[in-house]
């Protein structure tokens, strides 16, 4: 368990280029200017898990109209919509010491919670197979493999929709 959930800030740049470096194999991981122009462009929906003081987690994602996530989503801020449908899920990241202790549950229901407080139909994100239990367990449901090539690896779209 955390200590606190927050909106991420600039100066959490570095700790959170350096937990998603650990979390993803270098094909598929964020670089430090994707999460400053993510910080800059969207950071009412990114969100940092402290334990003892230090970043242990993050979550962070683009607003959009598309019930999918396109590739060129990862890279080009330009895309996030503040007013759009869907929030993604870019990411969730755990430090790997403090994986398996609830902390990536407790930044999805926080992303959830805000969603719905901002009057969003639901979330969107990509995960690869194994992940997907994980995923439903939130009330994701798989829309199936992803056109995503993101790294070279196979990925499956999900999306949780609010009921109206």
């Amino acid at each position: 368990m955390t200590d606190r959930i927050r909106q991420v800030t600039m100066e959490d740049l570095d700790r959170v280029a350096q937990v998603e470096a650990v979390c993803f194999p270098a094909a598929e991981a964020a670089g430090r200017e994707t999460f400053r122009a993510r910080i800059e462009r969207f950071p009412d929906s990114f969100f940092v898990a402290e334990k003892d003081g230090v970043i242990v987690g993050f979550i962070n994602g683009a607003v959009t109209d598309e019930r999918t996530i396109r590739d060129e989503m990862f890279e080009d801020v330009s895309l996030h919509n503040p007013g759009g449908c869907y929030q993604s899920i870019f990411g969730l990241d755990v430090a790997p010491e403090r994986q398996h202790q609830g902390i990536a549950g407790e930044l999805m229901r926080h992303m959830i919670e805000d969603a719905r407080r901002r009057g969003r139909k639901g979330l969107i994100l990509t995960c690869k197979d194994r992940l997907m239990g994980f995923y439903e367990q939130f009330g994701y449901k798989s829309l199936g493999v992803s056109a995503s090539v993101h790294g070279g690896a196979v990925w499956y779209d999900m999306i949780l929709e609010f009921s109206e």
